[in-house]
């Protein structure tokens, strides 16, 4: 067990480096191509915050360990609003002002409830991972169209062009960014699913368990550190936004592409169990994201209540697995 432990470890440490160099080269490439800070923010960072749980769910499904690809999808979309933002909230408080997180936050609620219909039958065809697929690239369309509307400057908008600032590069050392992240989450995310999978036989449990604990958290690392950063510069609505585009892809495109690799039958524990939990958080998130005065806040109090309903959640699986 100590080599698939150590192949965990190393996997997990070059995926959070190739994620962030991926994120960064695109963000720079897109900025050269005169896109705006918006819709870098909306689609760019979005989809490079998820390209770990992309990447893994795609290859666990290349592999025929759904479990892992399901698990870790449905899990990170669990760990990023209950542990990262729960986490972050206790640094420091988090205000939601921007006007483009507010409106994404249903759509994020409704993408939770459409993703039940493609789950209850128990089975994901290929035709149901293609329906998930249509729907990403239709509010990706949404995203687009929104992100070049030319409206008053968004504080989301605002805090995407300070980071721009702050991390400018040559198109020419972008490119190299871009291309060794991905090469480089192939690479690890081989590493993590094999040593996921191995650890699972060896203690008889299943690779679901293993995707809802060790391989979503590690995924979800990229958003945590970002989360983090974004909340101690004051860059609330990054931090948000952030979490939004993650789950809305693992719901969408990270699930759909696994299904189209390898339809799937469909455990009954993320109906009963891992659903229903992310579906609470959603809407807990939905409703501390709005109030009266055109803003939400997530505070301390909130953020505790998120980090122990984390916690509990973990204790749950370990239990399950230790009374198995």
């Amino acid at each position: 067990m100590a080599l698939p432990l150590l192949m965990i470890v190393i996997g997990l440490i070059i995926l959070v480096w190739s994620a962030d160099l991926f994120v960064e080269g695109a963000a720079a490439i897109a900025r050269h191509l005169g896109m705006s800070p918006l819709l870098i923010g909306m689609v760019v960072v979005g989809f490079g915050t998820s390209a770990p749980e992309l990447s893994v769910s795609a290859l666990s499904a290349l592999q025929g360990s759904p479990g892992i690809a399901l698990g870790n999808a449905y899990g990170s979309n669990i760990t990023n609003i209950a542990l990262i933002l729960g986490v972050t909230a206790l640094i420091s408080p988090i205000a939601v002002h921007s006007q483009v997180i507010r409106k994404e936050l249903p759509i994020l609620f409704v993408v939770t409830l459409f993703a039940f219909g493609q789950l209850f039958d128990g089975e994901l065809s290929v035709m149901d991972a293609a329906l998930e697929l249509s729907v990403f690239a239709a509010i990706m369309t949404w995203m687009v169209i929104q992100g070049m509307k030319k409206n008053d400057a968004d504080e989301f908008e605002k805090e995407i062009e300070k980071e721009l600032e702050e991390h400018a590069m040559s198109q020419f050392q972008a490119w190299i960014w871009l291309i060794g992240g991905i090469l480089l989450l192939v690479v690890s995310s081989r590493m993590l699913v094999w040593g996921a999978v191995s650890i699972a036989k060896d203690l008889g449990v299943s690779d679901l368990i293993i995707g809802l604990t060790i391989v979503a958290i590690g995924t979800s690392l990229p958003e945590l550190a970002s989360s983090i950063a974004a909340a101690r510069k004051g860059e609330h609505d990054l931090a948000v936004g952030n979490i939004i585009g993650s789950n809305l892809f693992n719901t969408l495109a990270v699930v759909g592409l696994a299904g189209v690799i390898s339809p799937m039958t469909i455990p009954h524990e993320i109906i009963t169990r891992d659903w229903p939990l992310m579906a609470i958080l959603t809407l807990a998130l939905f409703g501390m994201g709005y109030d009266r005065n055109g803003s939400g806040t997530i505070n301390r109090l909130e953020g505790s209540v998120l980090l122990a309903s984390f916690i509990g959640y973990t204790l749950y699986l370990i239990n399950t697995v230790a009374n198995a």
